[in-house]
């Protein structure tokens, strides 16, 4: 059987004949019938190879172009019952492509191992432990004291004891976090001294604010848990991403959990993730518009925006602005910089691309204009007398 596979190895991709051999032997083919599939595979796979000096750059474009005008505006999709935004449609197509540091809705989905899916009680559990967790939280009051020059703290009882706290453990996170300022136990909650020479109104105000804001359990930015069940698995939707704190859980799964921040999944697991993480994205939002855009398309973006190892956006600033040509630079946006930036430094454009020969009205170097023609002139006979 492996004789089979072998001819068609130079005509088919790897990956190809290795779905075709787990069809074949699920439907217990006989040589002659895989051999039959193969030969239909090479047909489709040479139909749809892309010919010689084609503009694949303008079809990707046309290609998404003309989906985005049928795509949502404005739209925020509910995650589960527990209303967990995340941007679809175009809003979120064109911040994937702009490639921005941090998405409107940061989101995450993470997978927990199997041994702390036995139950509800435990995957709430590890969900408690996801969320982050502030002292304004756990908190019913924060007061000023300008006569003794201290912030009061009011802690709520039935709060803490919901949340599975005790107030030992507060103090001691608060000790170890404000390192500028006393903590003295009272009655309610504590009371807060900022460790100066001289206080006023506004270092206290800010000792306030930081005490608010001071974490005391879970992952940093994940700020809404919703656990649930996913194609059989369960899974917690996170409203805020932490990739990389998350991944350091020992109750998470990490080869399934998932970020849409391409920034933090570049940085964390490396470019090539990124770029996967990029085409994810793109065609969960294309398929969630009801929409059917070839995947080649989304991989030849994904591919551009990764290609030098860092993400980079289709912007002035990205890919658009770091093309080789200033004719192809000047007409994206900002002609007059270009044009006086490539003028002061004596640029030259080679006129290579599509732009730039449309520009100074010549032919485009693609499809019939990519070959030249040159014709072979033989030698001259003499004629015999």
């Amino acid at each position: 059987m492996s004789d089979v596979y072998k001819k068609f190895e130079e005509k088919l991709p790897g990956r190809v004949i290795e779905e075709l051999k787990v069809e074949a032997k699920a439907s217990k083919l006989t040589d002659a019938e895989t051999t039959k599939a193969l030969n239909d595979a090479v047909k489709e796979y040479e139909a749809l190879l892309i010919s010689p000096g084609e503009s694949i750059g303008i079809v990707t474009a046309e290609s998404f172009g003309e989906a985005g005008t049928q795509m949502t505006l404005d739209v925020f999709h509910l995650a589960g019952v527990a209303e967990i935004q995340v941007t679809r449609g175009l809003p979120r197509l064109i911040e994937l492509f702009d490639a921005r540091k941090i998405p409107s809705t940061p989101s995450m989905s993470v997978y927990l191992k199997s041994e702390h899916t036995k139950n509800e009680k435990s995957i709430r559990k590890v969900a408690s432990f996801l969320k982050e967790m502030r002292l304004e939280e756990v908190s019913e009051e924060f007061t000023l004291n300008i006569m003794n020059e201290s912030v009061e703290v009011d802690l709520d009882n039935k709060r803490i004891k919901d949340f599975g706290f005790k107030k030992e453990e507060i103090l001691e996170t608060i000790k170890k976090d404000l390192k500028n300022a006393s903590v003295k136990e009272t009655k309610k909650g504590f009371t807060l001294k900022p460790e100066s020479e001289e206080i006023n109104l506004s270092i206290l105000y800010k000792l306030k604010e930081s005490a608010k804001s001071t974490l005391l359990r879970g992952v940093p930015k994940i700020i809404q848990v919703l656990p649930t069940k996913k194609d059989g698995k369960y899974v917690i939707l996170c409203a805020g991403s932490n990739l990389k704190k998350v991944l350091e859980m020992e109750q998470v799964e990490g080869k399934f959990t998932v970020s849409n921040n391409i920034f933090e999944v570049a940085s964390t697991l490396g470019i090539e993730a990124a770029r996967q993480a990029i085409m994810n994205e793109a065609v969960s939002v294309i398929e969630n518009q009801g929409l059917d855009i070839d995947i080649r398309h989304v991989m030849f973006l994904a591919d551009m925006m990764t290609q030098t190892g860092i993400v980079r956006g289709i912007t002035r600033g990205g890919i658009s602005g770091e093309k080789e040509s200033v004719l192809a630079r000047a007409s994206f946006e900002t002609p007059i910089n270009h044009l006086i930036t490539a003028s002061l430094t004596g640029e030259k454009d080679n006129l290579k691309s599509v732009i730039e020969n449309v520009m100074v009205n010549q032919p485009i170097p693609l499809g019939t204009g990519l070959p030249g023609l040159i014709s072979k002139i033989g030698e001259k006979k003499e004629k015999k007398k």
